[in-house]
């Protein structure tokens, strides 16, 4: 005998703007009165007071009691209210993640980027888009280039303050500032000033932030390709120098999604470099002292990647608190090398295809490189940099260190 089991109950996601429930389409004004369950936020929920279902707010915080209150109400036709496009920034994702998106439908409204686009007379295509939602200000480093047009999601009504901040300290204050609050709402605002000028200590806590980077005539650029100037990292000497970071990283090749271990990390420029490579990319940097530690902190948060981890701790063993995290996709090895085992214990760590980058400029790394080199294979480059200097009243070439490198892939 064959038992036909019943197929779970679509879990439906509508997505609503500040118009709330006049601003549905049919099919989604259809599924939120027909709901026997809501969740949303209590804002949310308060934009359909017409519906009858039962309401549930939700909790903070949200993600661990989520699969609870789902199982909750499993039997039951459920419909969760989400602020514009739920799959941008949204809850729809975590769903889908957590459900499979053969549990989930998704009915979208316009999200708060394509509103603001809109208003601006923007280009979706061509804008950039950076959430602060919960996440500190610092993200903005990288995005902030000349002639770049953001759309910042802002946390709270105080964000535009500290974005206009960073902006005047990054020397970007001639930044022209558009703060559009309640986009879509009878009350939708609209405040327009630069960031030199901006005076508002707050605004409408739903606010998007449209920017149009503008740099006073002495700004900085900082691009987001490898090689930046030495001196835009706080340092004591031990940093891997600018050309031959450039160098390092091309051959670590970073790849959006994929993580960096950087071993001895000085600076930690190599892993800061990596991580604005692209936002996705992820970086743990770890560091025998704790005043470099600290100032690798201060040097991700000052150049856009406050994500970065950093563990303080000598290797090879400060790499066992590295257990039970993802494997890592490329491991730079910039100091600590000689150490008895670091070597043995970044091979084994690292996932198979991952990359190897050891930098030597010392005769007994450089010699343990060898060996390794002849064990495993891989690649030896030895990279010389010479700069013009004054030599008494002319110039000529002063060379630096020159660095063996040693660039192997896990087979």
């Amino acid at each position: 005998m064959n038992v036909q089991q019943e197929k779970p109950e679509l879990v439906h996601v509508v997505g609503i703007g500040a118009d709330g429930a006049a601003g549905l389409s049919p099919t989604a004004r259809s599924i939120v009165d027909s709901a026997e369950v809501l969740f949303g936020s209590s804002r949310q929920l308060d934009l359909v007071p017409g519906a009858t279902g039962r309401r549930v707010a939700w909790p903070s915080p949200l993600l661990p009691a989520l699969p609870g209150l789902l199982a909750e109400h499993a039997d039951r036709s459920i419909c969760v209210l989400a602020s514009g496009d739920p799959m941008f920034y949204g809850i729809g994702a975590t769903l889908v993640k957590l459900l499979g998106p053969d549990r989930v439908r998704i009915v979208a409204h316009p999200s708060s980027l394509s509103l603001a686009c809109a208003r601006m007379g923007w280009p979706v295509q061509e804008t950039a888009v950076v959430s602060l939602v919960g996440r500190p200000v610092e993200l903005l480093h990288p995005r902030v280039q000349p002639g770049n047009r953001l759309l910042v999601l802002s946390s709270d009504g105080t964000t535009p303050r500290d974005v206009a901040a960073l902006l005047r300290e990054r020397g970007y204050g001639p930044s022209s500032m558009t703060v559009l609050s309640d986009l879509g709402g009878e009350d939708e605002q609209r405040i327009t000033s630069t960031a030199d000028g901006w005076e508002e200590s707050s605004v409408g806590p739903l606010n998007v932030i449209a920017i149009e980077c503008r740099p006073a005539p002495d700004a900085r650029v900082l691009p987001t390709t490898p090689g930046l100037p030495d001196d835009a990292f706080e340092h004591d000497g031990q940093i891997t120098k600018r050309e031959v970071r450039a160098v390092t990283l091309a051959r670590l090749a970073p790849t959006p999604g994929q993580l960096l271990w950087d071993v001895g990390a000085g600076a930690g420029s190599i892993a800061i470099e990596w991580m604005r490579s692209d936002p996705s990319c992820r970086a743990v940097a770890v560091e025998h002292r704790d005043d470099r530690a600290q100032r690798i902190t201060a040097n991700a948060a000052a150049l856009g990647v406050p994500g970065l981890q950093v563990v303080t701790g000598a290797v090879p063993r400060a790499l066992d608190g590295l257990d039970g995290l993802d494997e890592p996709d490329a491991i730079f090895v910039g100091g600590g090398g000689t150490a008895p085992g670091v070597l043995e214990a970044c091979w084994a760590a690292l996932r198979p295809g991952g990359r190897l980058v050891v930098n030597a400029v010392t005769l007994e790394l450089e010699a343990l490189v060898a060996d390794w080199y002849r064990r495993v294979g891989g690649e030896l480059v030895r990279i010389s940099v010479e700069r013009a200097a004054p030599i008494g009243g002319f110039t000529g070439w002063r060379p630096s260190m020159p660095v063996t490198q040693w660039v192997v892939s896990k087979r």
